[in-house]
């Protein structure tokens, strides 16, 4: 087959808010398929079999089917290049370990090769990134050539890896996406905003905005954490602090032998050695843990028997724990202590060196407390064991095993004391016991550790045992009952919509609330203009949802933010369109009439909570059929209180907002069916429409008409600007 022009992508935009194609952000880009738009799949031969070959994945894309198999019916049917490359995309996220199923593909014109393609994406960087690989991907497949898959998901999931969110992290925001509760990342790292303005909550990892540093400072000092839980009836091993080796060894001997060695300000487990006997086995760990801390300063404790557990504890309660092993192997006469690991202990896939394994690679010849354990027993790494003979590598290496449901109450309420302490919401707790479902006095175990920003990887992907949606908790102890949501009025279409935005802001500020504004006047804090620092409408919306101080958000979006960058949030309380017009200045979108235009806007009505409201323009017929549309309440409002919309809705006995005159004098109503329960005087220096969309949208967030009122007395339509 003669060589098709290849597959031109002409522009690539991300759309980080609620758009055109879906409530979520997506990647949009145009493509030119050239002569392809000639050559549908089923007239490529060879094409079918080489695709589901290279990615057999495809077979559980469900496409315009819905159902399983769907999209390779249509491969084998015949499809087009944009729409077999959106699938392509979308496999390569998945296959690099970013979860992702959302696509479209739609013709621009008819017969002219140009596609729009919208696609899911986690991440900007890597959704550009598997759009490029895709394309060449397919373009190999459509010509037969070779493709190196496997290096392009190799680059991929490196990608994710260092750009996307931690596993830890990423199972907190799904538990707040479970709840509807938004979120924003703020850095490129694991500082994430849950929620909006000044209902927001951040959370770093396990840490969140209610952790104190105090108490980290606290944790992180293990000789002052055993003094004050042990003070409070938490049983704690005999320690004593020392600073040389000589040291060490005589607090062991006071203590009495065994004992356990760790460093003063250590974390995570480094530089821990157990079980020690000798002189020489303390003075080893010594210098171990010594260069793993922050100091010279080493713990030294009695040594318990049982096996070491790891209790998560939030808020007040033990949501997890996890029980370790020790781990061993087991001597053939041939191979190394080092290549015996490899084999018989990294093979494990739960093994790795990533956050996404729960648990990590064994390296006898690197890891200080693997070396001295392996030295006690006379040997190496190095060392080649006879055959079946078993060497211990790590006493509780495997702390990964879940026993949340055997835990003793005594136990948890030990834990939970042990957080409270030291003054932590969120903490792991380490233990040692013999027998996690007895309480630890009558066996002897103790509370050895409390840490701060606790790993969660043991209990979402436990090596063994049932996972825990510890994220869960924790957006349950953030939160309690809340949304993380505060009010927002999103006001969209072309006629009067800053004027309407303004009002709105204003009644939202005499009612009490903090208001923030951005429309085409600028970015307002209570009124106050703050400069917008060369941010785009979206950023500058963004801005108002990163702000701790507001309370209520109220933002105007054309459709040509819409188009280009997105909502700047996710949901609304309410929605305000007031018309459908002026495409023709949307042409470089190739939006060239008013139904187009309406599947813009649509936008504002399809993002309104379900306990929110759509405020609606009667006179528009294209606005009023968006109340279909709408999850939430629907007000209409017009200048005409005889409009079709409005007689229809008062006669459902709903809410209406329209103008009726009264000799000389115009008033504003606001009905419930029949019944007027509020008019209001219209100043004859203010457009209507503007006047009644904004009072509708107040009384959806739930104003009186008193108060609304008294906000339409003391509004001034040109207030001057208070510059920040």
């Amino acid at each position: 087959m003669t060589k098709k022009k290849d597959i031109e992508v002409l522009r690539v935009t991300h759309l980080r808010g609620p758009n055109i194609w879906t409530y979520r952000p997506v990647i949009e880009a145009w493509l030119d398929i050239g002569e392809l738009e000639n050559f549908p799949s089923n007239l490529l031969p060879g094409l079918y079999e080489r695709l589901t070959t290279i990615l057999p994945g495809l077979i559980v894309h469900r496409c315009g089917v819905g159902e399983h198999g769907g999209f390779l019916e249509r491969l084998r049917d015949g499809t087009y290049a944009g729409h077999i490359l959106e699938h392509v995309v979308l496999e390569l996220q998945n296959l690099a370990g970013m979860k992702t199923g959302f696509g479209k593909t739609r013709e621009i014109g008819e017969n002219t090769g140009l596609y729009k393609m919208a696609f899911r994406t986690r991440q900007e960087e890597v959704g550009r990134a598997a759009l490029a690989a895709g394309r060449d991907l397919l373009m190999a497949m459509i010509e037969d050539r070779p493709y190196d898959l496997a290096a392009t998901v190799a680059s991929l999931t490196d990608l994710v890896e260092s750009l996307c969110l931690g596993p830890s992290t990423g199972n907190i925001v799904d538990a707040a996406g479970v709840r509807k509760i938004p979120f924003i990342r703020l850095t490129d790292g694991n500082l994430v905003q849950l929620g909006h303005g000044a209902a927001q909550r951040r959370i770093w990892t396990a840490e969140t905005e209610q952790t104190s540093a105090i108490a980290e400072g606290i944790a992180s000092d293990k000789d002052l954490t055993k003094t004050l839980i042990s003070s409070c009836g938490v049983p704690v091993p005999e320690g004593q602090l020392v600073t040389s080796a000589a040291e060490a060894w005589e607090a062991a001997e006071d203590i009495g032998l065994p004992v356990v060695l760790k460093p003063y300000d250590g974390n995570h487990g480094r530089g821990v050695s157990l079980n020690l006997s000798t002189e020489a086995d303390v003075a080893a760990a010594y210098e171990l843990a010594a260069r793993e801390g922050d100091s010279s300063s080493v713990i030294v404790e009695r040594f318990i028997v049982g096996d070491e557990h790891r209790l998560l504890v939030v808020g007040r309660r033990v949501v997890a724990a996890a029980a370790g092993e020790s781990l061993w192997v087991t001597g053939d006469g041939k191979s190394s202590i080092l290549e015996l690991c490899n084999t018989q202990i990294n093979t494990d896939p739960r093994r790795g060196d990533t956050e996404d394994f729960p648990l990590g690679l064994v390296t006898p010849d690197t890891s200080g407390e693997i070396v001295l354990e392996l030295q006690r027993q006379n040997l190496t790494h190095a060392s080649v064991p006879a055959e079946g003979q078993k060497v211990l590598i790590q006493p509780n290496g495997n702390v990964s095993i879940d026993v949340t449901d055997t835990v003793h109450p005594q136990v948890a309420a030990m834990a939970s004391l042990a957080a409270r302490v030291v003054g932590l919401d969120i903490a792991g707790i380490d233990l040692v016991c013999s027998d996690i479902s007895r309480p630890l006095e009558e066996q002897g175990g103790a509370i050895i550790e409390v840490n701060a920003s606790p790993g969660l990887l043991a209990h979402l992907k436990p090596a063994e045992g049932e996972p825990r949606n510890v994220g869960e908790a924790i957006v349950d102890h953030l939160f309690g009952e809340a949304t993380g949501r505060m009010p927002i009025v999103g006001i969209t279409g072309k006629h009067g919509t800053t004027m309407t935005a303004r009002l709105v802001a204003w009644l939202l500020q005499i009612s009490g609330k903090k208001t923030g504004l951005t429309c085409a006047d600028g970015l307002f804090v209570n009124g106050r203009l703050l400069p917008r620092d060369g941010f785009s409408d979206w950023e500058t919306g963004e801005r108002l949802l990163l702000n701790k101080n507001v309370e209520a958000g109220v933002f105007e979006n054309d459709a040509r933010m819409i188009l280009s960058e997105g909502l700047a949030y996710d949901k609304c309380t309410v929605g305000v369109v007031t018309d459908v017009s002026g495409f023709e200045a949307l042409s470089e979108f190739h939006i060239d009439s008013e139904n187009k235009l309406y599947n813009v806007l649509r936008t504002q009505v399809d993002v309104v909570l379900p306990s929110g409201a759509a405020v609606l323009n009667a006179a528009d017929p294209q606005v009023v059929e968006m109340a279909d549309l709408c999850d939430g309440e629907v007000i209409f409002y017009g200048v005409d209180e005889h409009l079709a919309a409005i007689a229809a809705h008062r006669q459902d006995g709903k809410r209406v907002v329209f103008e009726r005159k009264d000799g000389a004098r115009n008033n504003i109503v606001m009905a419930i069916g029949h019944e007027e329960v509020g008019t209001l005087p219209l100043s004859p220096l203010v457009p209507p429409e503007a006047v009644l969309a904004a009072i509708a949208a107040g009384w959806a967030l739930g104003l009186t008409p008193d108060l609304i009122g008294a906000g339409l007395r003391t509004w001034e339509a040109s207030p001057k600007r208070v510059h920040h």
